[in-house]
């Protein structure tokens, strides 16, 4: 294909096929591993990519009041913890003039969605409430559906459509036409009483029988449940008045102490066979990113961060409600960083808004509230940009950096929670009394984090080797059954 079309391809995203597995994977499981079918749909999507300018799709190159009218957003999670795309219908109105902004804005969202969630599939939510015949545009529905089915690979879930008016059953018939047999039983026709069966009340508008006092607005743009930073000991709530001041400062203070300590002593293991020397050890100055290099490390230019993707929670039964993110600055400038997350009355974060010096590693605490516990849905984004040697690091300067740093050169990772049942591994789940620990405590941090990441590699490779024991074990039986089967043809034909 790509001596024949390369003019009609867009090379961003060559380059990317031939450097994301992941990317590659996501186009075979959709095409069921038929290599023919997986390279028609990559020349398809590559050449609509190209004409639609997906990779240069930006607010600014939209009309700003097709963002004002909230017929597309991104909000909230469905009960398996996928993110919804809304289409509100009602706001949608057939336009030969306006199609094709309309349809570059669904590329837009898809792509940057993609992006910023790393190709995690979602589910397409229609309400169509409150709509009728003149809401009924079939090319701009089949644009919607050839997306998910032609442009973006394993992408969709499913597709949840409330209340669609019995006057457009025969434009849907239509639009099953449309869909094959994987997609059509992704269709989840539900109304008031049954919607809740997909998606919880927290997310769903009153009109659908929820609770989410959730109003669109432009701008920002609603893609992102991130709130603001936290403070540096998180909101206080009313289960947290009890502690003084003092003590909150003082645990700030050791917090301090601490991320100094591991700074200047620079004291960090090679591996995990140095585990039981570590605690011996106290003056062997080993180079501190070498303590951080666990498995599950997401690698970005500015930062290293471990865990790579989730942060664990104990269970309301375990009762572990702290984690740590530690975070390796790979560059020769100080790096500035903060953490959002989507539920800033669950969580205190220490620190939350600081700065990496060049070459050393920071650890990050995380902890619940006494009567929160971590949910699925709780999501956190860690940004980080570069700050010239002259700026300062107080308080005052990185407000002023974030204000002024352009949001092109800030990197963003996001990190999902995880909840750890009693019976699983919580090696990164660190006890309330572990920061009472001294010194030591940041290196037995570290231990965890590298044991953690180890036995998260186990399990992974457990889980792939026990899915290919399952197909051996089936094809094993399959051959077994055409065997007999075979002797029983043969013997008949004898006896004949």
């Amino acid at each position: 294909y790509l001596p024949d079309k390369s003019d009609k391809y867009d090379s961003r995203d060559v380059e990317r096929l031939q450097q994301d597995d992941k990317w590659v994977e996501n186009y075979l499981i959709w095409r069921h591993d038929v290599v023919d079918d997986t390279l028609k749909m990559i020349d398809e999507s590559f050449q609509w990519r190209k004409e639609y300018t997906v990779n240069d799709l930006s607010e600014s190159v939209l009309p700003k009041w097709l963002f004002e009218i909230g017929a597309l957003f991104l909000h909230g999670y469905d009960k398996e913890g996928y993110k919804l795309f809304w289409f509100k219908v009602k706001h949608h109105t057939r336009d030969p003039k306006q199609q094709l902004d309309k349809k570059k804005l669904v590329a837009f969202w898809l792509e940057h969605y993609a992006k910023r969630d790393h190709g995690k599939p979602l589910t397409v939510v229609f309400d169509m409430a409150e709509t009728g015949i003149s809401h009924i545009d079939l090319d701009f529905v089949r644009f919607i559906v050839n997306c998910f089915t032609d442009y973006y690979p394993n992408f969709l879930t499913k597709i949840v459509i409330f209340e669609m008016p019995w006057i457009m059953n025969a434009a849907f018939k239509i639009v099953k036409g449309w869909l094959g047999p994987d997609a059509i039983s992704m269709l989840k026709f539900t109304n008031k009483s049954d919607v809740q069966e997909y998606i919880s009340g927290e997310y769903l508008p009153p009109h659908m029988g929820g609770t989410d006092s959730f109003k669109y607005s432009y701008p920002p743009l609603v893609d992102d449940d991130f709130q603001t930073p936290l403070c540096e000991n998180g909101p206080i709530t009313n289960e947290d008045e009890h502690e003084s001041k003092e003590e909150l400062d003082a645990d700030t203070k050791e917090t301090g102490e601490l991320n100094e300590a591991q700074n200047l002593n620079q004291k960090k293991m090679n591996s995990i066979e140095h585990i039981s020397k570590s605690e011996e050890t106290d003056k062997t100055e080993v180079k501190p990113k070498n303590a951080k290099k666990a498995l599950t490390t997401f690698k970005g230019p500015l930062l290293h961060i471990s865990p790579a993707e989730e942060l664990y929670f104990g269970s309301k039964e375990t009762g572990e409600k702290k984690c740590l993110i530690v975070l390796t600055n790979v560059t020769k400038n100080v790096v500035a960083f903060k953490v959002r997350t989507t539920a800033p009355e669950k969580y205190r974060v220490k620190p939350s808004n600081s700065s990496c010096e060049p070459g050393t590693s920071l650890d990050i605490v995380v902890s619940l509230h006494g009567g929160f516990s971590a949910s699925l849905q709780d999501r956190f984004l860690i940004m980080a940009a570069e700050m010239d040697q002259s700026s300062g690091a107080g308080a005052p300067e990185l407000t002023q950096f974030w204000k002024d740093v352009p949001r092109t050169k800030v990197m963003e990772h996001r990190l999902r929670c995880h909840v750890i049942e009693s019976s699983k591994p919580s090696s990164l789940t660190l006890k309330d009394n572990a920061f009472n620990v001294p010194a030591k405590t940041n290196e037995d941090l570290h231990i965890q984090v590298l044991l953690y990441s180890f036995l998260t590699r186990l399990l992974q490779i457990n889980k792939r080797l026990e899915e290919q024991m399952n197909r051996c074990l089936w094809f094993q039986q399959l051959s077994v059954v055409l065997s007999l089967l075979s002797v029983t043809v043969a013997a008949f034909c004898f006896y004949l």
